[in-house]
């Protein structure tokens, strides 16, 4: 009997359609969720999801507490995060679809954590939310009843260790690797904005604005252009990968993947926990 295919990065509407019509074994999540208002994405979510969806919220779930030091969404605890994988009934080695409608910003997130404590089979829902519904597939309104628990267990990472504030700081003097940006070009030149109160970046750091991994239909570019960019901003140095809270970084890890280009390792505090010194160095402009 043939292996039923595994997806590790990005997954098609068309594809997901037919795993849930043969009764696959597969998990979906909606990480939908809107910076500034924490409730708004559980409250689209219950309006109207992929069907047996379970919602992945952002702050609650895809995060610790910040201490105002380590950034806006410090990674989670691995037990915890794992517990709550186990409590939405995630199994070894079970397919996971992730998804939202701003292009697998937040669902990029649950990607990269999933690849973090081990877990091979995770994908993201290419176009998210506004492919399925232009595809004229259906939505499901409510909350899903409590699932059987998971047998999850956290395994060796399938990404490279996340870096420090420390190593970034070091990294400024000694250059070996490269630090992209994935805020948009405003805010990483250091023009003033609602969300950072110290405008500007990381020494040294180029920007990579992760909608640029995106065409005009809200789908990932091919892989060759992807990996077009990122050779070119890279020069064969490896990467560390930033945001403004090591969110949006993980759809530039993403689209690597996707690429086949070398994956970067992630800077889980980025500008957020960066300002939270002063001692740190701050860097304006669009060079």
């Amino acid at each position: 009997m043939k292996e039923p295919m595994t997806y590790q990065t990005l997954i098609a509407v068309d594809a997901l359609k037919d795993m849930l019509a043969s009764g696959a074994d597969v998990i979906i999540f909606d990480c939908e969720f809107e910076l500034g208002a924490p409730d708004k994405g559980a409250e689209i979510y219950a309006r109207g999801h992929i069907p047996g969806a379970r919602y992945a919220h952002l702050d609650n779930d895809l995060a610790s507490p910040s201490d105002g030091t380590n950034g806006r969404h410090p990674l989670p605890a691995p037990v915890a995060f794992a517990a709550w994988l186990r409590a939405q009934g995630l199994r070894r080695d079970q397919q996971v679809v992730a998804y939202d409608s701003h292009g697998g910003a937040w669902a990029a997130r649950l990607w990269w954590l999933l690849r973090w404590l081990g877990h091979g089979p995770v994908t993201v829902l290419d176009g998210g939310r506004q492919a399925w519904v232009a595809a004229g597939l259906p939505l499901e309104a409510g909350t899903p009843v409590a699932a059987v628990p998971g047998d999850f267990e956290v395994a060796d990472s399938l990404v490279p260790a996340p870096v420090r504030a420390a190593d970034v700081l070091t990294n400024i003097d000694t250059g070996k690797a490269q630090v992209l940006d994935a805020r948009d070009p405003s805010r990483f030149a250091g023009e003033p904005n609602p969300i950072d109160p110290v405008a500007g970046h990381i020494p040294g750091a180029r920007n990579r604005f992760f909608r640029d991994n995106l065409g005009a239909d809200g789908r990932f570019r091919p892989a060759d252009d992807l990996a077009a960019d990122f050779n070119a901003l890279l020069q064969g140095a490896s990467a560390i990968l930033q945001c403004g809270s090591g969110v949006t970084a993980c759809h530039n890890a993403l689209a690597m993947a996707v690429a086949r280009v070398p994956a970067g390792r992630l800077y889980p505090g980025s500008w957020s926990e960066w300002i939270s010194d002063p001692a740190r160095p701050v860097a304006t402009g669009r060079d």
